[in-house]
């Protein structure tokens, strides 16, 4: 296994979106001060050219590529060809860089949309291509799944050290609550607050409310990220989650309760659903020795706070 060491320097593709912010915060809180990142408009990830001349110039020891097109049902659904080809074009470009430039350590993030709709609960990692995927989100999984596939075929033919990663749900400071293309958890915190400020009687959301989800604070899932950088070289990639689940409606209430809206939730039960249940079997990264530190309503009260206070510049 490729040891990092605290002066490695640390490619974060991504690193200012949920994920990739987290991450940083993380490496940096454990002493890794050699950090490089790059915005979409400084680097265009599915430009190959531009990715080879970065890479060439900035020779990076250790890669975390966080960086991906991603959105809730809506997006997905609307825009399918382009989900499947940004991502497929950031992931070829990344991967391969980090083999011909010689990156001793690779994490590649995926999504736990990468498994089939109808697969085991608790889902396993060996769940993966054993049935049809979700179709609302096919597109965007297609492309992970690739991309999954592909560091373990470059660990299989070249040695190459390139782990993956599957995190749940996950939600927290940097979050995108733009309603048109956000997730649950963000789209119900701006809801709330909204209707609150607003003195508005009641909120819409989607749905039955009877799905379930597992949600992970984003700051835990940085955590594991960085643990299995520091622990991890196997080949088949890892679940991150809590391996706890809520339904939507109990969700709804959690935020509801913290945001203080008074008001009553109406649901539109002409709107999907989505998968009827996505919990993720986190046994293996459990066995690793990694446990989530974050439950729900601290959560969900840390993720609104922050809200509040970068309500001017949050995604909206």
């Amino acid at each position: 296994m490729s040891t990092i060491k605290k002066t490695d320097k640390i490619y974060v593709a991504g690193h200012r979106g949920l994920v990739g912010s987290a991450i940083v915060r993380n490496l940096k809180e454990k002493g890794y001060e050699n950090i490089v990142g790059r915005t979409h408009k400084e680097l265009d990830l599915t430009n190959q050219a531009a990715v080879q001349a970065f890479f060439q110039e900035e020779k990076p020891d250790v890669v975390v590529l966080a960086a991906a097109k991603v959105g809730g049902i809506n997006a997905n659904n609307t825009a399918p060809a382009d989900f499947a080809y940004e991502n497929l074009q950031i992931q070829c470009n990344v991967i391969k860089c980090c083999h011909d430039f010689k990156v001793k350590k690779l994490l590649f993030l995926g999504s736990t949309c990468i498994y089939p709709k109808m697969a085991p609960q608790p889902i396993p990692e060996d769940a993966l291509l054993t049935g049809p995927l979700e179709v609302t989100n096919e597109a965007y999984a297609i492309a992970k799944i690739a991309g999954l596939e592909m560091c373990r075929f470059f660990k299989k033919q070249y040695g190459d050290d390139f782990i993956s990663c599957m995190p749940t749900n996950l939600y927290g400071p940097h979050d995108n609550y733009d309603l048109a293309g956000s997730h649950v958890m963000p789209a119900m915190i701006r809801k709330f607050h909204e209707a609150k400020v607003n003195g508005a009687a009641t909120v819409e959301l989607w749905g039955t409310g009877t799905p379930l989800r597992e949600f992970l604070y984003v700051d835990d899932m940085a955590d594991a990220c960085v643990f299995l950088l520091e622990n991890y070289d196997g080949e088949q990639h890892v679940n991150i989650g809590t391996g706890k689940e809520v339904t939507i409606k109990e969700l709804a209430e959690t935020v509801k309760a913290v945001v203080g809206f008074e008001g009553e939730i109406v649901w539109n039960t002409d709107m999907p659903d989505g998968t009827p249940r996505k919990l993720t079997n986190v046994d293996k990264l459990h066995g690793l020795g990694w446990h989530h530190k974050v439950e729900l309503n601290e959560g969900v009260q840390l993720a609104y706070d922050w809200f509040k206070e970068n309500v001017a510049t949050a995604r909206m």
